[in-house]
Parts: structure tokens; C-alpha cells; sequence
């Protein structure tokens, strides 16, 4: 496998697949096939187990059964895309999987919400039920090349080192901010070398 592989980039809550514009632009002309799927999360209402069956029947249906990938998730869009690699059999065609600002040991700022309406939000809470399926069965993630950026100052992942897998590579970027994780060239020029190797 090399880097012709397809790179799909998962996006988070309240985003579009818009949030990967910069990104996009760091990686044209370096990595051949970048696809962005809109899964919509409706506010939050729509479960992250929901959301990554939605993310296997997009990437089913613009590479069929057996194309490797890479992926990249960020903020939720990594838990997001976790679930498909642990739950539904994503580990068997993923090489790389890139964690950007993903709440993958769960965050503070979901706490509050009510399973009812918001359940993809309270999949984010810390101890929620599918975090603890997902850290309780690490062995799909082992497989992979596993990358976790976080940044210090992270008011969407509280504390922000909840903001890492755990398991593979973890590096703290030099940003201010959540949003700036796709956005400062800081933080876009570590990314892509992860992305190009």
C-alpha cells in the first residue's frame, strides 16, 4: 500500500465536509484521492453508532468491499470513525488512522446533555457506554498506524489530553485552538507529514 490509497476525511459535530478546505489545499497534488463524506449529525441527535454506519455505506459505496484507505477524523468525526474501524470491520481495509481533536476518552463538555435528544453528544461523555465498548477491545486499533494531534488550549475536549487514542503516536500542536487544528498552517504542516509518508 502507498499513499495512492483514498484518504477519507470525517468530519464533527456542527461541521460539513467545508472544515477540510485548508487541508485540502495542504494535500492537492500529494495525496491523489481525498473524499469527504457529509454525514449529517442533525444537532446531535443521531448516534455516533448511526453516524458510522452512514460512513461504511459511503465509503462501501465509492470504493465497494475490500479498497484500502486512510482516515482522518476530527473532533467527533474521529469517534466517528473509530466506531467503523472497530465495530464494523473498518480495521480490515485502513491503514492509517489520524485522530484530530477527537474526544476519544470522552469530554466534559458533553456531561451536561441528556442521552434524550442528544445521543451523540452523550456518546462523547466520559464513561459513556460506547466509549467503553470502544477502549474495552483495543486489538483493531493495534493493527493500525495510529496518529493523536490535541492541542493545550481545546474548549470542545476537556481536559484536551482526554483528546488522544489509546493506543499508537500522540503530539501536542503548537495552536490556540480547537478549529485551529485544520486550519493554522502550525498544525496543517505536521498533519500533512503524517498524511505523506
Amino acid at each position: 500500500m502507498s499513499n495512492s490509497l483514498p484518504l477519507v476525511l470525517v468530519h464533527g459535530l456542527w461541521d460539513t465536509p467545508q472544515v477540510f478546505r485548508h487541508l485540502r489545499q495542504q494535500l492537492a497534488g500529494r495525496r491523489p484521492e481525498l473524499f469527504s463524506p457529509h454525514l449529517p449529525h442533525r444537532l446531535g441527535t443521531t448516534g455516533l453508532r448511526d453516524l458510522a454506519q452512514q460512513l461504511a455505506r459511503e465509503i462501501e459505496a465509492r470504493y465497494g468491499a475490500e479498497q484500502a484507505v486512510d482516515l482522518l477524523g476530527f473532533s467527533m468525526g474521529g469517534v466517528v470513525a473509530r466506531c467503523w474501524i472497530q465495530l464494523l470491520g473498518g480495521h480490515r481495509r485502513c491503514r492509517r488512522f489520524i485522530s484530530l481533536g477527537s474526544p476519544q476518552r470522552g469530554t466534559l463538555m458533553a456531561q451536561p446533555w441528556p442521552r434524550w435528544p442528544l445521543a451523540g453528544v452523550a456518546d462523547m461523555k466520559i464513561g459513556s457506554s460506547l466509549l467503553q465498548q470502544l477502549n474495552g477491545n483495543l486489538a483493531p486499533l493495534e493493527k493500525l498506524q495510529c496518529h493523536s494531534y490535541y492541542c493545550l488550549l481545546d474548549a470542545m475536549v476537556v481536559p484536551s489530553w482526554r483528546g488522544v487514542l489509546p493506543v499508537g503516536r500522540v503530539e501536542r500542536l503548537p495552536v490556540n485552538n480547537h478549529r485551529q487544528l485544520v486550519k493554522a498552517p502550525q498544525a496543517l504542516g505536521r498533519i500533512t507529514e503524517a498524511l505523506l509518508p
